[in-house]
């Protein structure tokens, strides 16, 4: 999922929002596997500054939480098998994919790819979770393009771009896929169940 920006916005804020949601999600890990040590986080090394900042960000969440967390980088659609054979060599715990457009498009394969090793995923949208991932955290994209399509009616009326406040998501979901639970015979605490804002069965 790409972020949302708009002309005369700020992409820097939305992009330093992205990168404090990974260091969510890998707290979501932590919450979600027992004695979690090692989880990998998939980036796209094609966009160096973006990777950078997510890497950075998996740093600190590392250090804040005690755990081990390895960026896996890809450059396309072609590395992503390479990629998630490592993580499962390796025995990485869970996977936490970042927020890129490449994902997104090839959120299917992930998801497949993902399951056939058993590896739990950790995603940043709900279209990525209807794929086949474990859990989502993040924005509800059809409430962004909503208000995309607020403002571009008000740029079309006359508004000017740069006299338009700039948004940023308030509201998370916490979503959750049982059916790619049952799959990898993996136990969903119920505690986590309860803070799940939906639970597809």
């Amino acid at each position: 999922m790409a972020s949302l920006s708009r002309p005369g916005g700020n992409a820097t804020g939305l992009s330093n929002m992205a990168v404090d949601l990974t260091k969510k999600r890998i707290e979501i890990a932590r919450d979600i596997i027992p004695g979690l040590s090692r989880v990998a986080m998939l980036v796209n090394a094609s966009d160096e500054v973006g990777s950078r900042a997510f890497i950075a960000d998996g740093e600190a969440a590392a250090r804040q939480l005690g755990i081990t967390v390895v960026p896996v980088g890809v450059r396309g659609r072609d590395d992503l098998e390479r990629a998630i054979s490592k993580i499962s060599e390796e025995r990485f715990q869970a996977v936490v994919v970042t927020i890129d457009g490449l994902f997104f498009v090839e959120r299917q394969r992930i998801a497949d790819l993902a399951l056939a090793r058993r590896l739990p995923t950790i995603v940043p949208s709900k279209e990525m979770l209807d794929a086949g991932a474990l859990i989502s955290y993040g924005p509800n994209t059809l409430g962004l393009y909503r208000r995309a399509a607020y403002f571009i009616d008000k740029i079309l009326k006359g508004a000017k771009p740069a006299d338009l406040p700039v948004e940023q998501p308030t509201a998370f979901e916490l979503l959750i896929n049982l059916k790619t639970a049952n799959a990898l015979r993996f136990e969903i605490p119920p505690t986590l169940l309860a803070r799940g804002d939906e639970v597809i069965e």
